[in-house]
Order: structure tokens, then sequence, then C-alpha cells
């Protein structure tokens, strides 16, 4: 009875060299009239269409077309990935307005696998980049044959997650926008409360109130913003004084200031708040921003006015 052992040998990994002496002439050859090789490996059935393309000064290994006749630039590189090839691929990209790359190296730098990622999260839901290692293989004296390993592939989280941080970015800059320009309006405002201040990218800026953990805030959301002291001085305990304290007073607060405040005590939490809000505009109308931050301006001179004299005195 012939032992099952017999029938299995191994599987040799060889120098890529030793199976294709020259990248051009040998691997990229080769590939060319085994392409579905690859397209096994990446599940996009491609057709050849020309190699060694011009691109300026460059000549793209492989020029290929999916199903949809979307181009696909492929590049070879027997040996570790570099700059170089970086560049060259981002190059036919874009000057041969392909939606697929592929990098194909036989040592992929960690460096450029992050860079790949980058790339797949960050570019259009309709560009996708591949990184993929080919090793040659053999079993006893068998031919040769590559063996393509995909270390980094286009996927739709990553393209969701890429349009978030964008979202994310944009929103950043625009805050940074509304906070300047609200911060000129309060340095020609009565009161220098926050002429120490510098514009952020975040969703609220604020200064301190002259006493430890407590502080004057400006905050922005999406279709609303608000004006608030924000106490928190690391003892729930302290705070809760303070604010009761202030709240003693909450009627000549509000007379004072020339409206009705929202009281906070928070307790469930630490931190207690007094605070304003303006329902009638946010960061995503830039349209009213003008209008909201003469609002606020003058809210944060009212309430900075109203609220001192009470807090100067408080003492614990």
């Amino acid at each position: 009875m012939t032992n099952p052992s017999s029938l299995i040998s191994r599987l040799e990994v060889v120098p890529i060299r030793e199976a294709f002496k020259h990248e051009a002439h040998h691997f990229t050859r080769w590939l060319e009239e085994h392409i579905e090789a690859l397209e096994d490996r990446i599940g996009i059935k491609m057709t050849v269409i020309q190699r060694e393309k011009d691109v300026g000064d460059f000549n793209v290994d492989l020029l290929c077309e999916d199903e949809n006749g979307h181009a696909i630039i492929i590049e070879n590189q027997l040996e570790r990935t570099d700059h170089n090839h970086l560049g060259q691929l981002l190059t036919y990209l874009v000057n041969l307005d392909a939606k697929t790359a592929i990098w194909i190296a036989t040592e992929p730098r960690l460096e450029h696998k992050r860079v790949i990622d980058w790339l797949n999260e960050s570019t259009p839901a309709d560009v996708s980049f591949y990184l993929i290692k080919v090793e040659a293989i053999r079993i006893k004296e068998s031919p040769y044959a590559p063996l393509f390993t995909v270390l980094v592939a286009p996927d739709n989280q990553a393209k969701i997650v890429g349009e978030k941080k964008k979202e994310w970015a944009n929103s950043h800059l625009q805050r940074e926008e509304f906070w300047k320009s609200l911060l000129e309006r309060s340095k020609k405002s009565k009161t220098s409360l926050f002429s120490a201040v510098s514009p952020g990218r975040y969703e609220w800026i604020g200064t301190g109130a002259g006493r430890t953990g407590i502080s004057y805030i400006f905050r922005l959301k999406k279709s609303s913003a608000e004006i608030n002291l924000y106490i928190d001085s690391k003892i729930g305990e302290k705070n809760k004084q303070i604010f009761d304290e202030l709240a003693k007073n909450k009627d000549e607060i509000e007379n004072t200031f020339g409206d009705k405040l929202e009281w906070d005590r928070g307790e469930d939490k630490r931190s207690s708040l007094i605070l304003k809000r303006f329902q009638d505009g946010g960061l995503a109308t830039p349209e009213k921003w003008e209008e909201l931050q003469d609002k606020l301006v003058d809210g944060m001179d009212k309430f900075h006015k109203a609220i001192d004299p009470t807090l100067s005195k408080i003492k614990l």
C-alpha cells in the first residue's frame, strides 16, 4: 500500500532572478502572456492592451483594460520597492486616466504598503490600488512559477473612512475660518475677554474666567451655536458648590443678561454648565455666519458682565 506522505512534496521558494533573469524581457513578457495568473489573485478580468506603453519619458510595464473598458496599469519591480517606482505608478495612473494601479514587487517595504493603503482610503471610490508581492516557486525539478500574494487591495470600508476623514478635515478648516472671523469681531467689541485666544479647528474655543477650572466658552455645532460657562475644577463637589452659589443669583444674572439661560448642574457628571443657545445658524450655514457671530460676540459680552460679578465673589 502506498504511503500517502510519499505523494506530497515540498514547495520551494527560489530567488526570483533564478526564474526571471530580466524584469522587462522575461517577467513582464511572461505576465503579458499569462495575465490570468494575476486575474485569479485579484478577481479582475483584464485584457492586455500594450506592453511598455509610453507615458512621456516613462514606460508603463503593462497597460490593460477591465471588462468595462477602464484602463489598468501594472508596474513591475523585481526588487525592493522604492520611491521612484511609486512616483511612476502615480504618473501612469493620472496620465493614462486609469482607474486601477497594480504594483508588483519582490520586497514591498512597509512604508510603501502604508502609502498604498492611504491612497485606497483617500482617492475617489472608483480608483483602486494594489500592492502585490511576487515570489518564484517550484516543486523539486518542476518548472518555475510565480506566486502572487496580495498585500494591499481596495476596501469599501476604507473608502467610507476616507470620505469621513475628508469631511472631518473640511469641517476643521471651516471651523478655523469661523473662529478667525468671530475673534476679529470680538476684538472690536467692548470686551477683551478673548483677545489672547487663537482660532482653532475644533467645535469650541474658550478662555479662563479667572478661577481654576472655570472657562467662558464659544461652541459651534452643525446647525446651532452657544455661549457657556463651563465649571470643571477636577473636584466634582467643588463644581456643584460654585454652580449652586451662582444659581442663588439666577434671577439677577438673567435680568442683567437680558434673557433666560439654561442651568445644568450636571447631577450625573463632574462638571456643571450655564449656557445660552442660538438656534438660527451653525457650521453648515455659512451664509448666516456673520449674523451668528455678531449674536455670539454680543451675547458673550452680556453673559460675562452678568456672571462675573457673582463669580468673582465666590469663596471656597
